[in-house]
């Protein structure tokens, strides 16, 4: 631009002031608003260009606000900001540790404490098993008795969440995450989508629906089953649903205007009308029907086959345990879910008094397996609000061979607690069907925070086990772990819970790193 027209310009400026500032901050908003849309790191920019970058600000600005008239960092529910703080940083790679000490309350009952030992187990001494210092493999294999049994790389993994519940952008994400870290993927009730293709593990969810299943009529067909088994080499475990922390004992209803033509064909339901999970199974009324069903699908399909349930009345357990013991048969693992689960829309009653919480609901099941000799043959998988390291290690205390996660994981995609699961209006497109919401959730960028959030999960879990003597966190017991009783008053996990978990038979960790392979 030359001088004369630039002269022309700084005196149309100095002459209408008003005017030019008001086309200059158009401008720089116009120019805002392209780069806020066209970027893929931040969704809430993203799907909110300028207005969602306040967010920003208010949380860089929100210790100081907090001090006077906002929620305290522990107050908030059902994660607080410590926690979903803790999972940001950690997804980004970020600095995940904190300053000044403890904010916690270390009297209050139930606090747990976690004994150190005076000669840890020396990082130095640590198997890394291809370049990967966050591999924690189970150390049980899942089904052995099966045609194709399953050893999960890790011991952290993706609990439960359908496609049609979350977006597409999500599932990817989550998908891409634990095929980066070597954790397997669930794919909830809704059944395994081609989102669910991008490389990861997959444990293929079945519930009352049978969705993608099913028949023309709705009936659970083994021959559907066996032919997408076989098609999709990446599954490697069958989860049958009885209920879920959420809503146990409730079916769910996806209306029919979310069930577009995608969706219906993955479930193998009608487009346009109502996606009905029924609050029962059709094809079992009762524990011997339920191990039949088990064996026809272990036997059709070679693979391990679970079931997952929230804790209820003890008398259907004590009757599976009683029907196992007798047959030789039954499920290879169980997947135990706390009431204080869910990631899905629940009525309030259900969400917050069906069903025990995790811990005493897993601490009634296992012991009844325990008694009967049962419980070192099942893999045991803890999931509810476990998605901690320091959750993590009491659940692996009291039994658990495995931790599911799932609002954990939404998080480290960016979900930011905004309770709107059940709208469709989820403002960071994670659960979510709108396609404005769904395009601020970046498969790649997300993908990678999930495997990042998986993987420092892992590290400091490994870190806490060898601060505790250990090679494995599968090493943990009740004895490594105290619980607050009120002021000056602590008593082991062990002598709380009233029982010990399984020995186990611990010989290093390079041995639990040979992986069956599934074979055709």
């Amino acid at each position: 631009m030359d001088a004369p027209h630039m002269d022309q310009i700084l005196t149309w400026t100095k002459t209408y002031p008003l005017s030019s500032t008001l086309i200059g901050l158009f401008t720089f908003l116009v120019i805002v608003f392209i780069r806020d849309i066209t970027q893929k790191k931040h969704t809430i920019q993203r799907n909110f260009p300028i207005v969602g970058r306040l967010r920003y600000f208010l949380e860089m600005i929100g210790p100081e606000l907090r001090q006077y008239w906002v929620a305290h960092d522990k107050e908030e529910r059902p994660f607080d900001r410590t926690e979903r703080s803790w999972i940001y940083a950690t997804a980004k790679g970020q600095n995940n540790n904190f300053g000044f000490g403890t904010t916690e309350i270390q009297y209050e009952p139930g606090y747990p404490i976690i004994k150190h030992k005076a000669f840890p187990y020396p990082e130095t001494k640590a198997y890394i098993h291809k370049n990967d210092a966050s591999c924690i493999p189970c150390l049980k294999i899942i089904g052995s008795k099966r045609k194709f049994p399953y050893r999960p790389y890790s011991i952290i993994n993706i609990s439960a969440m359908s496609f049609g519940s979350l977006g597409k952008n999500a599932i990817m994400a989550l998908n891409r995450g634990a095929r980066d870290s070597g954790a397997y993927h669930n794919t909830g009730e809704g059944g395994l989508s081609h989102y669910h293709m991008e490389g990861a593990d997959m444990v293929w969810q079945i519930g009352t629906g049978y969705f993608g299943a099913r028949d023309k009529s709705g009936k659970f067909s083994l021959d559907v089953l066996k032919e997408k088994v076989t098609k999709n080499p990446c599954i490697k475990m069958i989860e049958i649903k009885l209920s879920q922390g959420a809503k146990p004992g409730k079916g769910g209803i996806l209306p029919a205007k979310k069930v577009n033509a995608e969706i219906a064909a993955i479930r193998h339901v009608e487009e346009g009308k109502d996606c009905i999970s029924p609050n029962s199974h059709s094809e079992f009324t009762n524990v011997k029907e339920l191990i039949q069903f088990i064996e026809k699908i272990a036997t059709g399909t070679g693979l391990p086959v679970g079931i997952k349930s929230a804790v209820g009345e003890i008398e259907f357990w004590e009757e599976l345990a009683r029907e196992m013991k007798q047959s030789g048969e039954g499920p290879d693992f169980i997947t135990i879910d706390g009431g204080e689960g869910g990631t899905g829309a629940a009525p309030l009653t259900y969400a917050d008094h069906v069903s025990l919480p995790f811990k005493i609901g897993f601490q009634r099941v296992y012991t009844l397996f325990q008694s009967s000799g049962l419980s070192e043959q099942i893999v045991w998988i803890g999931s509810g609000k476990l998605g901690f390291p320091d959750r993590a290690v009491v659940a692996i205390a009291m039994g658990c061979d495995l931790i599911n996660v799932a609002r954990e994981a939404m998080l480290s995609i960016g979900c930011i607690q905004a309770q709107k699961c059940h709208t469709d209006h989820c403002p960071a497109g994670v659960a979510t069907q709108n396609w404005w919401l769904q395009r601020g959730v970046d498969p790649e960028i997300k993908g990678k925070r999930a495997a990042k959030y998986i993987q420092g999960f892992r590290k400091e879990l490994l870190s806490l086990a060898h601060s505790c003597g250990y090679e494995h966190p599968g090493q943990f017991t009740g004895q490594d772990i105290e619980i607050s009783m009120g002021m000056n008053r602590y008593q082991t996990l062990e002598g709380l819970l009233g029982y010990k978990r399984d020995e186990v038979k611990f010989t290093k960790l390079e041995d639990y790193t040979v992986f069956p392979k599934r074979q055709a």
